[in-house]
């Protein structure tokens, strides 16, 4: 009977320090995955070192050497709220999520759309830049902005060559004639010129080249673009504690007005429609 009860008062204690153990490693484990003095796991304490490919303005260009563009106003404005430094790293667009795989910066800006192979390498935030595909046409015409008006056999429509766009003219005006063209701006002129009737492109594209050829295009007013996709931010594969604070940071933007403001400023367009946060 005693060496019973001795030997159940040694199993207590050894469940005890079991537990005290697990006790300890769960607090550890906590307190590494909160990371005190730098809690959204970043590479740099105090700096948000972010991958890019500065070769599409107007998103993201080098201007006189230096990073400009929308995602650059956008980054920037991230890392004042962060309240760290921002530092970009310039380089191929093949080598960004390679990079961030391998922790070479704490996350990728360049629109990136979460694919479900992309989810198997890298975590993403919500979408924070729209691309919006449209319809434009000359000043002049009159076609109703519909889709039975335009998908007709006597419309031809125009699109740069192995795009979603042409993708799109196949797809939402398969009556129209489809013709497409390995450089955009040949897209544009040849509606322009009226060897075409419209052309399906994103809405920025468009102000650029009415920016540079006043008076010439319109954008057909449908009630909503025909198409619309979006860009997201990537960091590392887990990394909850930054995607929920960028989350955060672009609702936050998006409902004050300022994620429209810079978008315009940028591109020259009007904000399409952003989900709601």
């Amino acid at each position: 009977m005693s060496n019973a009860g001795s030997s159940l008062r040694r199993g207590v204690v050894v469940a005890a320090l079991a537990l005290a153990a697990l006790a300890i490693a769960v607090v550890g484990a906590s307190a590494k995955s909160e990371a005190p003095g730098n809690p959204y796991n970043l590479k740099s304490p105090g700096t948000l070192v972010v991958g890019m490919n500065l070769q599409y303005k107007p998103q993201m260009y080098l201007d006189h050497g230096k990073p400009a563009g929308y995602d650059v106003v956008l980054l920037k404005a991230l890392a004042k709220d962060l309240k760290v430094k921002l530092d970009i790293k310039n380089l191929d667009f093949n080598g960004l999520i390679p990079g961030l795989v391998a922790k070479k910066f704490d996350m990728v800006s360049v629109g990136l759309s979460p694919t479900p192979e992309r989810k198997k390498q890298v975590t993403f935030s919500r979408a924070y830049v729209p691309y919006a595909q449209i319809l434009a046409m000359q000043a002049s015409d009159t076609t109703p902005a519909t889709i039975a008006a335009w998908n007709s056999s006597d419309k031809t429509i125009t699109s740069l060559q192995g795009s979603t766009a042409e993708q799109l003219v196949k797809k939402t005006f398969p009556n129209a004639t489809s013709k497409s063209f390995p450089d955009q701006n040949a897209a544009f002129l040849e509606v322009a010129t009226g060897r075409a009737d419209g052309i399906v492109v994103e809405n920025y594209l468009l102000a650029q080249f009415n920016k540079s050829n006043p008076g010439k295009l319109k954008e057909a007013p449908f009630a909503k673009p025909l198409h619309v996709e979006y860009g997201t931010w990537a960091v590392q594969k887990g990394n909850f504690a930054l995607v929920r604070r960028l989350n955060a940071f672009i609702c936050k933007t998006q409902k004050s007005g300022k994620l429209a403001a810079y978008y315009k400023a940028a591109h020259g367009a009007k904000l399409p429609p952003m989900p709601a946060c």
